[in-house]
């Protein structure tokens, strides 16, 4: 039985990111059940009268980049007005620099939106990748997305991770052969993302959802 009880009222309003990679419907329920009304758009304005935008993505880092590219200025533009941006996954990978995934498939150098430098890496290590399944988290340090976080385990499918350029990026870390970044955000603390899937992490992700969903609505 399910221990996470959601709020009665409606918390803050947030646009989930429709840019054709996102996990929509799985991510809209996490995010209602933690007290927030979604909206599903690929419209710009309506980042202006969100309380915080979610940005998520199952997929490739180029082809995200490309779907997102007609977003990309309303994204940086959210992000640097100090308001709450949070990416999920592939939408976490995008909030950095580079990644080598492109130069990985030959298809060169492609831009990410370049709001927590650094760039994502293959998995090297003597493990199955994708790297699927539950692994624990490891909490780096404070940030309010993982209030009361600390030793769950978060559900994660993924060949690459992030390295930012600045390790305080880190807030928390996952082990699979190599210690890697499961949350990370920028100096100001209003872009932050997710490695795993918190949608589909149970009782710990739910708590995060609701951590972002509070964070919003304290803006």
């Amino acid at each position: 039985m399910s221990t996470f009880e959601p709020p009665a009222e409606t918390l803050a309003d947030v646009v989930l990111v429709d840019y054709g990679l996102g996990n929509l419907r799985s991510a809209t329920r996490g995010l209602e059940r933690a007290g927030a009304s979604v909206e599903i758009t690929d419209d710009p304005e309506a980042f202006a009268a969100a309380d915080g935008v979610v940005l998520p993505g199952v997929g490739a880092f180029r082809e995200g980049m490309e779907n997102a590219g007609p977003l990309r200025e309303a994204l940086t533009d959210h992000a640097e007005a100090g308001r709450p941006l949070f990416g999920i996954c592939l939408g976490m990978q995008m909030l950095l620099t580079s990644s080598e995934e492109a130069d990985h498939e030959g298809e060169g150098e492609v831009t990410g939106l370049d709001l927590v430098p650094g760039t994502n890496v293959r998995f090297d290590v003597d493990r199955k990748v994708p790297h699927m399944g539950w692994n624990e988290l490891e909490i780096e340090r404070d940030h309010p997305l993982v209030a009361g976080v600390g030793g769950e385990y978060a559900y994660f499918v993924h060949s690459y991770y992030a390295e930012p350029d600045d390790p305080d990026a880190v807030v928390a870390t996952a082990d699979y052969g190599v210690d890697f970044p499961a949350v990370v955000a920028n100096d100001a603390g209003n872009v932050f993302g997710t490695q795993f899937h918190p949608e589909k992490s149970g009782e710990t992700g739910l708590r995060i959802l609701r951590n972002f969903v509070e964070y919003c609505a304290e803006r």
